[in-house]
């Protein structure tokens, strides 16, 4: 058989790390000894503790970039089922291409940088860095994607709407127990997607309003907006653990401005970490940093750390440091998903 047939490229699956497995108190504690990113890390796990341990905080948690894909989609599973995050808002390649898509059967699979890509491309493999996805697997996710959307009535629909019909879908004809579509509907966590389409759902939706175009669903941004403002208002003090940045980040912190807007007043954000590799040099990263964010009155700058790692590398060490702490153990579910009609 070729090197480079498509069998031999996508032999070897991505594993998703367990951190209920892992015991990281002595390296926190060493690394809060340390300087520089180390030191960063451990005080954003301190940060992360506080939020679980304060009783009238929510928790909310933004994902951007593929840590999914690379090997951590296990780790979010593990946040919602043990009560460690209370709502989410992701990019909907996270939700969609990499989690819902492994739930319907499929794998991510180790690749690597190094290869010619317009061989990939005749092979039908999409690349991700050094991972590798079948692409005519990532086709049936979005065929499934426009069978959801057909069976749901004609009107607009939030992110978090779709998304927990995704659930339902998986409850019943999911083929992996680990996903976080399935969990967040499983335990009433909302997810948000606000740029929902620019994923395997767009291709999906696109099929669906195709072949629908006089009465089809249709995807309502503003109602996102809405909704997960609604969460603020009914969580007041809440906490963002944010991976990568971009549009989750910004966002979960714009519902304090819009709740302004609305005419309630509301507390900004009371704890922030971020795990980025974004570059603060170009006016960006990736949708500013939390001393910058606390100026449009988003974050408060009591409780925040911005940790300029690759979010693979520090994520698992976080959330296994917080896991094995334990301040979730006494967390109240908070169950925002009861707060819509649909979630009842």
């Amino acid at each position: 058989m070729p090197k480079h047939s498509k069998k031999n490229l996508l032999k070897e699956p991505i594993e998703h790390i367990d951190i209920k497995s892992l015991d990281v108190a002595r390296l926190i504690d060493a690394y809060a000894k340390m300087s520089f990113s180390a030191r960063d890390l451990a005080r954003a796990a301190g940060i992360y503790n506080k939020m679980l341990a304060d009783k009238k905080a929510s928790v909310w948690l933004t994902i951007a970039g593929s840590t999914s894909a690379a090997g951590c989609m296990r780790v979010y599973v593990d946040l919602v089922r043990n009560n460690m995050v209370d709502v989410i808002v992701a990019t909907g390649a996270a939700i969609v291409d990499m989690d819902f898509f492994e739930a319907l059967g499929f794998r991510h699979y180790k690749g690597t940088p190094f290869i010619d890509d317009s061989l990939l491309r005749k092979l039908y493999i999409d690349r991700i860095y050094d991972t590798f996805i079948d692409e005519e697997d990532l086709q049936v996710c979005d065929l499934t994607i426009e069978k959801i959307a057909g069976s749901l009535p004609p009107r607009p629909f939030s992110s978090r709407e779709f998304i927990r019909e995704m659930g339902r879908y998986l409850a019943k004809y999911g083929k992996k127990k680990n996903s976080l579509v399935q969990a967040a509907f499983e335990h009433n966590v909302p997810i948000f997607c606000p740029a929902f389409s620019d994923s395997s759902a767009g291709f999906g939706l696109v099929a669906h309003q195709w072949k629908n175009p006089g009465e089809h669903l249709s995807m309502d941004s503003a109602k996102d907006f809405l909704e997960l403002t609604q969460i603020k208002l009914k969580s007041k003090e809440s906490g963002l653990l944010m991976i990568g940045g971009g549009v989750p980040k910004n966002f979960a912190q714009d519902t304090v401005v819009a709740a302004e807007v609305l005419g309630f007043k509301v507390p900004v954000h009371k704890y922030a970490v971020q795990i980025t590799v974004a570059d603060v040099r170009d006016g960006a990263c990736s949708s500013s940093t939390l001393k910058e964010a606390s100026s449009w009155g988003k974050v408060s700058t009591v409780h925040e750390q911005m940790v300029f790692a690759e979010a693979t590398l520090a994520l698992p060490i976080l959330a296994a440091y917080a896991y094995r702490t334990g301040h979730w153990r006494k967390r109240a579910k908070r169950e925002f998903g009861k707060l819509f009609a649909d979630g009842r």
